[in-house]
């Protein structure tokens, strides 16, 4: 709707505005001011009604039934006040040609008209989104599958065919084509799109696994449980559609303004109508003066004084890294009391990283990093790649290691120096038949608890290392928290890890509320609960299961790193993928506030002056406002909210300016 109304608005202006400029050039009033003459001939004096109509029908016409809908529901805002003044100056500038009177109103007409057209072209610009969300949801389902027949072959069937008890070929790097059970085969199945974390999930035979997930190295038969509405994909796609469709409507400042002053304009004019016929009779003066108050009511200013504030923002969010796909969304951050944070991939890397090291008596930690490093050298698990990151960062060498071999579900192996060097999780040690040192055990025993992944290295069938992975919490993280709190917001944190994890990570981090164990298909219940406690809420998010919270949420703001269903459910995305973004989201929606009360007070607060002397305050001491100084003034008002707009790119969205914001602190695991 907003993309067809800014195409609309566009072609409409440029066009009005091509076809204003002989009623401008024909303008007397115009060419006393600028001192210049234009040739007359025969017939020229038509010109500017001629054009004036043309402007009317076209680039006025739509005003008119966009103000139908509000004199329907009695709330008269832009669209009526536009109405009424462009309305009464083309019928009395017409009834001019016919009637005699001191003036017309056809280059007024014709400017105002190009005025609102500019600033709805402007507006629809900035409120356009594309809302995808459904369909980016829809991709992640595979259009085909491999269904096996009876006689054990394979057969590709489109996705929507299949039925529930169905057996389905998996293949690697394929799409789960729909919920089911797992029949054969172990994998690693990465449903970070579903659940948001970051780590693949081994799979064995009796596990679930849920349709748009995305299988590992191995080979799966999967039985379909569900399919079409009754996936788990579906669901989170039924709760992003009703989370949309539950947003309130919002009434924009600027209406509210505009429909104040629609009533002002009526009961000036009346009580103009009512004095002048009273002190003079009724005569064309009068009228003329009755128009004069209404076409002077609706200030060219008013048009611009909320969209280019919107357009200077929106300019300004990019620049820093938010892309504004809702400006109502900008608006209300002002007013945020909560912000509630995913944790994995939001306050946290999203990525393995080695948090802890554990060796047995004769082996350094360096040794045993160079060990492990050097095995998983041709892995691309994220494990191996966490450790030989370590390593890369302690500046330990990696050896030389032979006879690769990877050990599907259990680790990795490999020759090193003749020692035969195992890397591997609880699994390769049950196969193994190690004993575990005591050491090691409690040290695994410590990272269980902090829902930390265990790794051993094993040289020559004994456990003489251990390794605790975790998601790192990242850097920007401790200095968001700590400026939202300066900027006198709560700050919350939602994740599906455990209770214990979840709160150490909120006590490092200083974070005031948490929201633990929460399933996916939950999430925007939790949002739910904060507004019913008449909490305006932010939600930041970057996975699938977010996007129903990212909807339902106040304001949803994507990471823009994130999985693209969420980044399209948000009303803002954080392009540049810093947290830090939300505090300088806060800051650029209160100082955009502010310039747009300041505008709306120079856009309508001249018609305090303007109004009663159009209306004829002070007619009985010589000074009557006539409507080619009322036209001056309006122009004014516009230069004025115009630069006023552009002292809004001077706004200092560094957070470091913030008063008494912490220093960043070394990043720390998610422990």
């Amino acid at each position: 709707m907003h993309a067809g109304h800014e195409t609309m608005f566009r072609r409409r202006f440029f066009v009005s505005t091509l076809l204003s400029i002989p009623v401008l050039l024909y303008s007397e009033t115009l060419q006393g001011w600028l001192g210049f003459t234009v040739p007359a001939f025969p017939g020229s004096e038509w010109i500017s009604p001629v054009f004036a109509v043309i402007v009317f029908a076209y680039g006025g016409v739509p005003f008119l039934r966009m103000a139908v809908p509000e004199l329907r529901e009695r709330a008269p805002g832009m669209m009526t006040l536009i109405s009424m003044a462009i309305t009464v100056a083309f019928v009395y500038s017409l009834a001019s040609l016919v009637f005699p009177t001191q003036t017309a109103f056809f280059w007024e007409l014709v400017t105002l008209i190009d005025i609102m057209l500019l600033g709805h072209w402007i507006e629809m610009r900035s409120v356009r989104r594309a809302s995808s969300a459904l369909d980016e949801l829809a991709k992640l389902m595979p259009d085909t599958a491999e269904r096996i027949t009876d006689d054990g072959e394979t057969e590709e069937v489109p996705a929507i065919d299949l039925e529930e008890g169905d057996l389905v070929l998996v293949r690697p790097g394929a799409s789960v084509p729909a919920d089911g059970v797992l029949e054969e085969g172990e994998s690693d199945v990465d449903e970070s799109m579903i659940t948001g974390e970051s780590t693949p999930v081994s799979k064995e035979p009796g596990d679930e696994v849920i349709g748009g997930t995305v299988n590992g190295d191995g080979s799966l038969r999967v039985r379909i449980g569900a399919t079409g509405e009754e996936t788990t994909l579906a669901g989170i796609m039924r709760l992003v559609e009703e989370a949309q469709s539950s947003e309130s409507k919002t009434q924009a400042l600027a209406d509210r303004a505009a429909g104040w002053l629609f009533y002002v304009a009526l009961g000036a004019a009346v009580v103009t109508a009512v004095a002048w016929t009273v002190a003079t009779g009724f005569d064309s003066a009068v009228i003329e003066r009755v128009v004069t108050v209404l076409v002077i009511a609706c200030p060219h200013a008013l048009g611009l004084a909320i969209p280019l504030v919107v357009a200077i923002n929106t300019s300004l969010a990019a620049r820093n890294g938010m892309l504004v796909r809702d400006r109502i969304a900008m608006e209300r951050a002002r007013t945020l009391d909560t912000v509630v944070f995913d944790k994995t991939g939001t306050l946290t890397e999203g990525e393995q990283g080695l948090v802890d090291t554990a060796t047995v008596d004769d082996v350094t930690t360096d040794e045993a990093l160079a060990l492990a490093a050097t095995v998983e050298g041709d892995s691309e698990h994220m494990i191996a790649r966490a450790i030989r990151e370590a390593a890369d960062d302690r500046g330990v060498s990696r050896g030389t290691a032979a006879d690769f071999e990877a050990l599907k579900g259990r680790g990795v192996r490999a020759t090193v120096d003749g020692d035969e060097i195992y890397v591997g999780g609880p699994n390769l040690l049950s196969e193994l038949e190690g004993d575990v040192p005591a050491d090691l055990e409690r040290f695994a025993d410590r990272a269980g608890e902090n829902a930390q992944t265990v790794v051993y290295l094993v040289r020559e069938g004994e456990p003489v290392a251990a390794f605790a992975l975790a998601d790192v919490i990242r850097e920007e993280s401790y200095r968001v928290v700590d400026a939202l709190h300066e900027l006198g917001l709560e700050v919350a944190m939602l994740t599906g890890d455990s209770e214990d994890v979840a709160r150490a990570v909120a006590a490092d981090l200083g974070i005031d509320t948490v929201f633990a164990e929460v399933l996916p298909d939950d999430k925007d219940e939790k949002i739910t609960e904060l507004q019913e406690q008449d909490k305006s809420v932010a939600m930041v998010g970057d996975g699938v299961n977010d996007a129903p919270a990212l909807a339902r949420a106040d304001i949803g703001i994507a990471i823009g790193s994130g999985t693209d269903v969420a980044v399209q459910s948000a009303d803002i995305v954080l392009v540049q993928n810093n947290p830090m973004d939300v505090v300088r989201l806060v800051k650029l929606s209160r100082a955009s506030y502010r310039k747009m009360r300041q505008n709306l007070v120079w856009a309508a607060g001249y018609n305090v002056f303007a109004l009663p002397l159009a209306a004829g305050v002070l007619a009985p001491v010589g000074i009557l406002l006539s409507p080619a100084v009322g036209a001056l003034l309006m122009s004014l008002s516009t230069v004025i909210v115009a630069i006023n707009a552009q002292f809004l790119r001077r706004v200092d969205l560094s957070v470091p300016n913030l008063p008494d914001v912490a220093a960043p602190r070394e990043p720390r695991p998610a422990d």
